[in-house]
């Protein structure tokens, strides 16, 4: 089913005009088409969205109900972007969610909610701040590699010592040692589904459609399959269906509740003292951000070229208005500790693999990732649905923590070019995920980037790129190094070091 309004082969799909072609409103029907088999991923992956439940239930003591009710509010703001021009499918800002997580332990009572506020709201300035100015793109491309890297380090380590990962029982684990069959079931094979060189050669070459099904699905099948396991050995509960009351969920009661007591509006602005404590935890995760606008943006460049009959207009300066946005809602009506980030990559690829293989597979982008969105929602209000996948949630936030440890793990150490950039990633990621406050880990490693690598940062990269010439001769380098060591001892006001 296409949408009413069509387009000429390469125009853009049609949208209404706000703000000077800033904002491009696309309504469904009207400028969107509805795919089905997004329609169908989304009923399937949906409780991935509904694990965030977890946390406001552990942080917060919140029933299943009520923080249901603020999670729907979160799902539905994904939908922002999409109407507004923006095709990428959002999601967490994952790898930040531990060192959140952890942060948020420091408090008690009204306090925590007014840092869950604080976190919120300044990461939404700095969204709407850095996008709208520019200042975003200066702010990551200047932070050192090293402490980029110890940033992404950090989460994954806070994700393995963490609730969901090893902690133990006494310390009040809810990961491997409380459900250590499903658990290391779940994780193994979710990580062979998304990253395994085996799965990975098989699943782009073959032709059967139950295996690309299986790796369109993500870690989800992983998912299931653990839950299946550990209800026959005991370590989940089966879903107790006397519990359905109903078919449909009301969340109002819950987000009435949420506006008085969990919000800005009802609480009010947060104490200074807290606002500025959450500054480096704020920054942190929009540095996270930034790096997945960049991805997402690229990505979706390199989709273009596959559809030359559709115009992509991919602006990040949008994306970060967008983000601004969800973000300063939800802190004044119903926050979340996973933050509102600008990209679930593994839906938005799916989505555009499927784009890609032409309009008769998806008329436009917009179509898969609305229907996607709008669906992922709708499964949150389907009670019967919500009985069923409701003991399995906490072993899907632990794998998704664990596939996001992984995957920090990798992209932190690839992007590290030097052993002295990885020792410095390494002990500022270990400080940022021992230490109570990340501002005390984030320091330490600004501390040691400027002991250990500023000074000389620029002619060791000259050196390192000139030895991975393959037509440098070893005397080319040796003169070169030399060449670099005569000037390192002018910085520091050293005797030239002579040569032979």
């Amino acid at each position: 089913m296409q949408p009413i309004r069509k387009r000429l082969d390469g125009e853009e799909q049609p949208y209404i005009n706000l703000f000077h072609g800033f904002f491009k409103v696309r309504l469904p029907i009207i400028h969107w088409e509805w795919e089905f088999p997004e329609m169908l991923q989304a009923l399937i992956v949906f409780m991935t969205g509904v694990a965030a439940t977890v946390y406001l239930q552990d942080m917060f003591g919140f029933s299943f109900e009520l923080a249901l009710s603020i999670v729907i509010v979160h799902e539905a703001l994904y939908l922002v972007n999409n109407i507004l021009g923006d095709p990428l499918i959002g999601g967490w800002i994952t790898p930040a969610i531990p060192l959140i997580i952890a942060f948020l332990t420091q408090y008690e009572g009204t306090d925590r909610i007014y840092a869950l506020l604080s976190i919120e709201f300044c990461l939404a300035v700095m969204f709407l701040v850095f996008g709208i100015t520019g200042i975003a793109a200066k702010i990551v491309n200047y932070c050192p590699v090293s402490i980029k890297g110890g940033i992404l380090l950090g989460a994954g380590f806070a994700a393995c010592t963490g609730k969901y990962g090893f902690m133990s029982l006494e310390a009040g684990g809810r990961g491997f040692f409380l459900n250590p069959v499903s658990w290391s079931i779940g994780v193994l094979l979710s990580l062979f589904l998304l990253f395994s060189y085996g799965f990975g050669g098989i699943k782009f070459k073959t032709q059967n459609k139950f295996i690309k099904f299986i790796s369109k699905a993500g870690f989800v099948p992983g998912v299931i399959v653990a839950a299946i396991i550990g209800m026959m050995v005991g370590e989940i509960a089966l879903p107790d269906l006397s519990k359905i009351n109903g078919i449909i969920f009301n969340p109002l009661p819950g987000l009435n509740w949420s506006i008085h007591n969990f919000s800005i509006l009802g609480v009010g602005f947060p104490p200074a003292h807290i606002l500025v404590e959450a500054i480096p935890m704020a920054l942190i995760a929009y540095v996270i951000a930034f790096g997945d606008i960049v991805g997402g943006t690229a990505f979706l460049n390199d989709t273009k070229k596959y559809r030359t009959d559709e115009f992509l207009d991919v602006n990040p300066n949008r994306i970060n208005f967008c983000c601004g946005l969800r973000n300063m809602v939800e802190c004044f009506f119903a926050p979340t500790c996973t933050m509102s980030g600008p990209i679930w990559t593994a839906m938005t690829v799916t989505v555009a693999e499927r784009y890609k293989l032409g309009k008769d597979n998806m008329y436009s982008i917009f179509g898969g990732s609305c229907t996607f969105n709008s669906v992922k929602v709708l499964g949150c209000f389907i009670i019967p649905l919500m009985i069923v996948i409701k003991p399995v949630l906490p072993l899907a936030m632990a794998l998704t923590l664990m596939i996001q440890a992984f995957g920090s793990f990798y992209v932190a150490l690839t992007m590290c070019r030097t052993n002295i950039e990885r020792g410095v990633a390494g002990i500022t990621g270990g400080a940022i995920a021992a230490c109570a406050n990340p501002a005390y880990g984030l320091l330490i490693g600004f501390l040691l980037y400027g002991v250990c690598q500023f000074i000389a940062t620029k002619q060791v990269d000259r050196l390192n790129e000139v030895e991975k010439g393959a037509n440098m001769t070893i005397r080319d380098c040796e003169e070169l190094k030399e060449e670099i060591e005569a000037n390192l001892a002018t910085i520091y006001n050293k005797k030239a070091i002579s040569t032979k």
